[in-house]
């Protein structure tokens, strides 16, 4: 098996790497997705989430009330810690999970994990390669105010909240460039898959 890690900031194109690598036999594991499943109704993590912030961020059919705990972090460092200890080891957890049930099921399988905060959260895996989404700021702040619908100034929060280029860059052994156009960016994910296809170790 290898393991490949795929980061990059917010709108750099990773859902359309990660698609393609998917449709090449690449088994995809979304760290957003697993964020969703660590806090779902009935799971550890949001029983932790109720114990620590209160019944108050529970909705009335047993989800979580995500408007009430934005509320309860919005600016406050300490909760948004203490959120972020519980939801964060949940989301590795159930990773490793699914890390190992596609070894099980293949032992000659690629598995992408498709995490956004590689960088901030200093997610650490035995990754045989760290792949880097990367395009330039301006282009995905237009990304966003055109296709998500963002204002200028979210857009821009949302972007300077996150690691840099150069942060992404230092954890790199693949940069790929989304800031062309959509044919540019996956030639450069089949090569890719080529290489991670060919190689012993991805490497």
């Amino acid at each position: 098996m290898k393991l490949v890690a795929l980061s990059g900031g917010i709108a750099s194109g990773k859902s359309t790497i990660a698609r393609r690598l998917a449709e090449h036999g690449a088994v995809h594991v979304d760290a957003d997705q697993l964020a969703r499943e660590a806090v779902a109704a009935g799971s550890p993590g949001l029983a932790a989430i109720a114990a620590r912030f209160g019944s108050a961020v529970i909705a009335a059919d047993g989800t979580l009330d995500r408007a009430a705990l934005g509320s309860v972090v919005f600016d406050d460092a300490e909760a948004l810690e203490a959120l972020n200890a519980i939801v964060h080891p949940e989301v590795r957890r159930i990773g490793q999970q699914r890390i190992a049930a596609a070894k099980a099921a293949d032992p000659d399988a690629i598995v992408v994990y498709d995490v956004p905060l590689l960088v901030e959260a200093n997610v650490s895996m035995p990754w045989d390669l760290v792949v880097i989404a990367e395009a330039p700021a301006e282009l995905r702040k237009r990304r966003m105010i055109e296709l998500r619908g963002m204002s200028a100034e979210d857009a821009e929060r949302r972007i300077a909240n996150q690691a840099s280029d150069a942060e992404r860059r230092a954890v790199a052994d693949v940069i790929i460039d989304t800031g062309g156009s959509e044919a540019y960016t996956l030639e450069q994910v089949d090569a890719l898959w080529e290489r991670l296809r060919h190689s012993p170790t991805g490497a």
